[in-house]
């Protein structure tokens, strides 16, 4: 594995024995976009990715990403992969970063082995929330308004730590019938307050996440810091002895997918909008 030169790749179209794999390192702000994953109505992610590769290629090129967000959703790190028939003489950085709008950045192309993959060989996956409680026009667009008085953060805080403690987590999942099983191995689950700024940071880590697990996540430990829920019934739930009917998503607007990790590989978040977001948020 190697970082490429920024003199990259051309596309002769050749020799398929020849092919080679790249795993790109970009950012994204998800507002204007309908989630990663190219769906039948609507913008993604994926597809901008691919017809801007499309313009430069003259062929198609499927992307692989490192897995799906939802509509709204930003990724500050997120990883995918292309395979080229041959490694060629232009800068595909610049002509990508060119070629794409200005809430999708290509900050980094890594050489990888043809078997290696940008969803199934990564390890780990952080994300992170970032709520305000105060109506910020310069915070609308990065972090989820909650306009709530008062929230029991020392409650919210023990909720969040419960998390690591389970391994099951169909209680946090939106449609746990499409997966085989509902098991994750979480780390770290953690949350921080800034009572001065008013801000709140929830950030968690584990090998993979369900469909809403993040965000059902999240409303859970408002309703516990409003006082609508206790810490026994959420306990309850994550243990799967009761079960909340409706399961409700917090807004998309404040969550980041923050680090992508693979065993082969170190690649650094960039410095970006979270690390501001961050500022007073850690420990």
């Amino acid at each position: 594995m190697k970082m490429l030169h920024p003199k990259a790749f051309s596309y002769l179209g050749a020799n398929y024995s020849k092919r080679v794999r790249y795993l790109l390192h970009i950012g994204f702000d998800g507002s204007n976009y309908i989630g990663w994953q190219r769906q039948p109505v609507g913008t993604s992610v994926q597809e901008t990715i691919e017809d801007a590769l499309k313009r430069i290629f003259k062929t198609d090129i499927t992307v692989y990403g490192c897995g799906r967000t939802d509509s709204g959703v930003h990724a500050s790190q997120y990883m995918f992969h292309i395979t080229l028939i041959e490694a060629l003489d232009f800068d595909l950085k610049f002509r990508l970063n060119k070629n794409l709008p200005d809430e999708i950045a290509v900050y980094d192309i890594v050489e990888i082995e043809n078997n290696q993959h940008a969803r199934y060989d990564a390890t780990w996956r952080t994300y992170d929330y970032f709520i305000h409680l105060y109506k910020d026009p310069f915070l609308s667009r990065y972090s989820s308004l909650y306009e709530y008085d008062k929230l029991d953060f020392e409650a919210m805080k023990k909720a969040a730590a419960l998390l690591p403690l389970y391994s099951d987590f169909k209680a946090l999942c939106r449609r746990s019938h499409i997966y085989k099983h509902t098991k994750c191995q979480v780390t770290q689950a953690k949350l921080f307050v800034d009572t001065a700024q008013q801000r709140v940071r929830f950030t968690i880590t584990a090998n993979r996440f369900l469909h809403g697990m993040v965000r059902i996540s999240v409303h859970f430990l408002l309703e516990i810091g409003r006082g609508n829920m206790t810490l026994e019934e959420f306990e309850k739930n994550l243990a799967n002895q009761i079960e909340v009917p409706v399961k409700r998503l917090a807004h998309p607007t404040g969550l980041y997918l923050t680090r992508v990790e693979y065993p082969y590989l170190n690649i650094p978040p960039r410095p970006n909008i979270t690390s501001f977001l961050k500022r007073g948020l850690e420990d």
